[in-house]
């Protein structure tokens, strides 16, 4: 037997996921998140899919993944399971592009470092 569903405002999910209602709605517009449940007054009512479909879009956004990509991952997952191969694909390209600006970032605290050192021995 399922448990209740919970049902979540956007302010509840702006809190939750730190998006903005503006990217919210953006997000919906273009079809990143699917069409949102709306109650009797017409007010958006999001649900616990919905919520951990956020908490993913807000992984890829803040490791730099491009809006297309993301909506090209959100339509393969909505195509359904035979388009795994594909999505592992594309996160595993993503997932690239992730830690070679680590080590790029990597290099770059090595370079700070290198000064924090060489301004406390001119001390």
């Amino acid at each position: 037997m399922l448990g209740p569903v919970s049902v979540y405002t956007p302010a509840e999910v702006v809190e939750e996921t730190g998006f903005t209602l503006d990217t919210l709605r953006y997000y919906e517009k273009i079809g990143l998140l699917e069409p949102v449940e709306r109650n009797a007054a017409g007010q958006r009512r999001f649900s616990d899919s919905d919520l951990s479909w956020l908490g993913l879009v807000r992984c890829l956004r803040d490791t730099g993944m491009p809006i297309a990509q993301m909506l090209r991952f959100a339509e393969l997952v909505r195509a359904g399971d035979h388009t795994i191969p594909d999505r592992i694909r594309l996160l595993e390209e993503h997932d690239r592009r992730v830690q070679s600006q680590i080590a790029n970032l990597t290099a770059r605290q090595r370079g700070i470092h290198n000064k924090i050192s060489y301004y406390r021995s001119v001390l």
